[in-house]
């Protein structure tokens, strides 16, 4: 779609709307991908286009957007006081970057005859808008209001969105000053599913990387639990992700964790998780290590429970073996594990769906996340497509999912969406009361510092006050991690300097 801003000088630089336009743009046409045309719009041009302009009318601004979508025309607009364009240049950009979603939505669902499931809202983040609004003084039912009536967004997914609120808020209540939260990342799988961007090595290609990976490992715990214990921080809860963890051998589980407990100041964590994840790397050995070294959640995702779907995503197990692995994991004495599922996988059927959520909820584990399957660059599905559920159909497992966890005793805690998502739907983590994940909440929220060692991580240094977030990313590759000793290094400083007055 060939996006034109026209240019005011006096009043923007259309520049720095780009990255609005094309939220929007996906949001109401996630097929078309953004251009921009050197020279100003033809008048009699063809194909996809959307044209915005920004005046005033008085004491008025006006954002106008004209947009063609097969061969149809339509126009949205927005006004708002002039007189917010001589505010700070924060306010400005969010007045102006505000005006043009909106004026682009308006004329956008009036040629596609119906509206998005987030209505306006875009952006992976949608909790933080009732969260900001609850505790602003709001009640749940304003900040649910101000979702439908200002952004458009269906009551349903308000509603998910205020609930998840109120766990966010519980989250930031129990928060400590000093605390932040660390995420371990383990890098290898034994296959790489279809679905999958995550930075991940397949360990039958890439086996004589793991010694060497959890070796260098092991040395940056080291140097970080020394930096925490110099900075009086401490660990409020621990992720160790991937990847799949348990590819790891039991000893290799037994001595990283054994590390962690070592040096990290973990005095005050209340939450120790591993993904297990795939059934294929789960065994009762490997489990009774992570039992006695404290872990007291895991994940054992399936993603689904029909074994036709999991050949088509490049899983190498059953249904079965994923029953299995789920009641080891009862019999060695977990009282806290999470099953994820997919909605829109390749083969999947609305019925299927519902076979596999009715499947993972007989077994009663105390989370559930169900995810919307997403269209990742580099994945092999956004390579080499393959036969998937529509959106409608996939938005018909979502609406399922929601009223079935909420009849069987779940509550949404955490919720966020991604690109190139079927249906523009979301994911979205359900929990028995009381068994809520802290480290999803406080990483998804941004409620505070989550600090990642190991490859393909992120650091986000977070000050809860200013809302300043610092991001430090690590190497990608297990072998580029192994080269980078300097580079992080150099971020352990630029920790330092965040947290030093």
């Amino acid at each position: 779609m060939k996006l034109y801003l026209k240019p005011n000088a006096a009043l923007w630089q259309p520049e720095r709307y780009h990255y609005a336009a094309e939220q929007m743009m996906l949001t109401l046409f996630p097929g078309e991908k953004p251009e921009y045309p050197a020279g100003p719009p033809h008048t009699l041009e063809e194909g996809p286009f959307a044209r915005f302009s920004l005046s005033l009318d008085g004491e008025e601004g006006v954002l106008e957007a004209l947009v063609q979508w097969q061969g149809a025309q339509a126009r949205g607009e927005q006004h708002f006081p002039a007189g917010e364009l001589t505010e700070s240049p924060q306010a400005v950009y969010h007045t102006i970057q505000h005006a043009l979603k909106l004026a682009f939505y308006q004329a956008g669902i009036t040629l596609l005859g119906q509206e998005p499931p987030w209505g306006a809202l875009t952006g992976v983040r949608p909790v933080k808008l009732p969260t900001r609004a609850m505790a602003a003084g709001a009640s749940p039912a304003q900040a649910q209001r101000e979702l439908e009536e200002e952004y458009r967004v269906s009551p349903q997914r308000a509603k998910l969105a205020v609930d998840c609120a109120k766990a966010s808020l519980a989250a930031q209540r129990s928060l400590g000053e000093g605390e932040v939260s660390i995420y371990i990342g383990i890098p290898f799988c034994p296959t790489r599913c279809a679905y999958c961007s995550f930075v991940s090595a397949d360990v039958g290609r890439t086996l004589k990387l793991v010694d060497p990976y959890v070796e260098a490992l092991e040395e940056e715990i080291d140097a970080m639990g020394r930096l925490l214990r110099e900075l009086g921080l401490s660990v409020r809860s621990f992720y160790m992700g991937g990847g799949t963890p348990t590819t790891l051998s039991p000893a290799q589980l037994e001595n990283l964790l054994g590390r962690c407990h070592q040096v990290l100041p973990l005095e005050g964590c209340t939450e120790y998780t591993v993904e297990a994840g795939r059934p294929d790397t789960i065994t009762k050995e490997k489990l009774e290590v992570l039992k006695s070294q404290g872990i007291g959640r895991i994940s054992i995702n399936p993603q689904t429970l029909e074994d036709p779907v999991l050949q088509a995503i490049g899983r190498r197990h059953t249904a079965q073996d994923i029953l299995e692995a789920y009641a080891v994991a009862r019999e060695v004495g977990f009282s806290s594990i999470n099953m994820d599922l997919i909605a829109g996988l390749p083969l999947d059927s609305f019925e299927g769906f519902r076979r596999s959520l009715e499947g993972v909820m007989a077994l009663c584990p105390e989370n559930i996340t169900v995810h919307t399957l997403a269209l990742k660059k580099g994945s092999t599905l956004m390579e080499r497509g393959g036969a998937m559920p529509s959106g409608e159909e996939t938005a018909h497992m979502l609406d399922f999912s929601r009223e079935t966890l909420s009849a069987g005793g779940y509550l949404p805690y955490y919720l966020y969406r991604q690109k190139y998502m079927s249906g523009s739907l979301e994911n979205v983590g359900w929990a028995k009361p009381g068994t809520e994940s802290l480290y999803n909440i406080v990483m998804m929220e941004e409620l505070h510092t989550v600090i990642s060692l190991g490859g393909g991580g992120v650091t986000k240094l977070i000050e809860p006050k200013s809302g300043k977030i610092l991001r430090l990313t690590n190497p990608k590759y297990p072998h580029d991690y192994l080269s980078s000793r300097e580079k992080l290094a150099q971020q352990r400083e630029e920790i330092a300097v965040f947290f030093t007055p």
